[in-house]
């Protein structure tokens, strides 16, 4: 069954039933304040006759007085306290026969059903005990058909019936175009993801009008989804495209020194030698860039970090050890006060740190700063060289993948243009900030800031 179907099919039931339980409310308050009214004038009635009675300090009234309160279809009676009628004015003598007197010391009221002609008709009984010097001498009886009740009552259910009849057809109706309504963006979502799992190509929902509701909610969504699904296709297709143009150049000079070793033989040892050094070199590059590829592309996943807590100044000082035995370059280390308690992923912040001093090392021949600082909330980390620099046009493109600002001094120090790019990605999963400033010719300087959310502490 469709969902506009069930959403017809319930909302029709449901005010259906409030329908009914309405209905029977009305019906019930009509009955009820009806029979109370005709309650209250054949009381009011009682009391005026009591007031006769007790004027003229007698039991009854006399008949032309008693018959002035008799009303179409009624009786008056008078029961003594042995329950004998002491006296009795009709008007209507098959009522009077079918209801049966009696003598009661309290007030009370009845109402009841009789049969006339395979018709039933409501009538309506009051007994009011008559007093003296505080003794009960008789009973006031008074009966009256209550004349047009059951027609009144068959008008008031047909009306009822015909009014929730109507009521149905019009939530079905209504049911039908609300249901259109709601279902129409999430039947547009139906017909976009056919429409993608056919062409395989991702588009976009359509949204006309802004209803700021919980369905523009879920096509805006579905839209975002898609959006990023297409950024995430198009970095993909730019991945593999700077992937193959980068190692095609390594795989050229390969084939080159290896057909002319072919050619010439390796009895020429010069050639020979160039060009096992040079297939070395290219392989070991090619080599590099592979495990960079591989960093770059675990850095982009949304992986689970791990976690600790460590001393962050340490870390820094076992780094700049490495790089000052390896590289033979000076490397000042300044921080205010130590140790830096952190709570982060120790593996991957000494990635981020030795890529960036790495690219320190390879762009400047002069003295390396790291610079440690601890916050209330984050702690910072700065690299500051004193080379070449970058140019202003290029600090915008600098976190690309394969990007080099000079390509020619990339290629003598192996560099890939994939560092900085996996250096975000880590900073970015641990909801940080990296920032490059540089000035060509005076060096740069890039900064991280990384916050207290995975417990930093001191």
């Amino acid at each position: 069954m469709k969902i506009t179907t069930k959403i017809n099919l319930l909302t029709t039931a449901w005010i259906l039933c409030i329908l009914l339980i309405i209905n029977l409310v009305v019906f019930l308050s009509f009955m009820k304040v009806t029979v109370n009214m005709e309650e209250n004038m054949l009381f009011q009635k009682a009391h005026d006759i009591l007031q006769e009675l007790r004027k003229l300090n007698a039991t009854t009234l006399p008949e032309d007085r008693l018959k002035s309160y008799l009303t179409g279809h009624s009786f008056i009676r008078i029961v003594s306290p042995n329950s004998k009628i002491i006296d009795q004015v009709i008007n209507d003598k098959d009522l009077a026969a079918k209801i049966q007197y009696k003598f009661s010391s309290k007030s009370e009221s009845q109402l009841r059903t009789i049969g006339e002609e395979e018709e039933e008709e409501q009538v309506l009984i009051v007994r009011v005990p008559i007093v003296s010097h505080e003794h009960v001498i008789g009973t006031l009886e008074i009966g009256e058909r209550l004349m047009g009740l059951e027609m009144r009552k068959d008008i008031l259910v047909t009306i009822l019936i015909f009014c929730t009849g109507i009521a149905v057809v019009l939530s079905l109706l209504g049911g039908r175009w609300l249901s259109n309504i709601i279902m129409r963006p999430i039947s547009n979502m139906i017909k976009t993801m056919e429409d993608i799992e056919q062409s395989g190509v991702p588009k976009t929902i359509a949204i006309h009008n802004h209803t700021k509701d919980e369905l523009e909610k879920l096509a805006t969504t579905f839209n975002l989804m898609i959006k990023r699904l297409q950024k995430n296709s198009e970095k993909q297709k730019q991945f593999i495209s700077d992937a193959s143009h980068e190692l095609k150049t390594p795989l050229t000079v390969i084939r080159s020194y290896a057909n002319l070793i072919r050619r010439r033989g390796i009895q020429n040892e010069e050639i020979t030698l160039e060009a096992i050094e040079a297939i070395h070199s290219e392989a070991t590059r090619m080599q590099r860039m592979t495990e960079a590829l591989l960093d770059l592309a675990a850095s982009e996943k949304e992986t689970v970090l791990e976690v600790k807590s460590f001393d962050l100044l340490s870390l820094c000082h076992s780094i700049l050890q490495q790089f000052q035995s390896v590289y033979k370059r000076e490397i000042n280390l300044h921080y205010s006060q130590g140790p830096i308690m952190v709570k982060l992923d120790e593996l991957k912040i000494k990635q981020v740190i030795i890529i960036l001093l790495d690219n320190a090392v390879k762009y400047s021949s002069d003295t390396i700063e790291l610079f440690l600082e601890q916050h209330q909330n984050d702690v910072v980390i700065r690299v500051r060289d004193y080379g070449i620099g970058i140019p202003k046009e290029e600090i915008q493109h600098i976190f690309e993948r394969f990007y080099r600002v000079d390509k020619a001094r990339s290629r003598e120090t192996g560099g890939t243009g994939l560092g900085l790019s996996i250096a975000r990605n880590i900073i970015k999963q641990h909801q940080g900030n990296i920032h490059i400033q540089s000035e060509e010719g005076k060096g740069t300087e890039i900064q991280i800031s990384l916050p207290i959310l995975y417990g930093l502490t001191t």
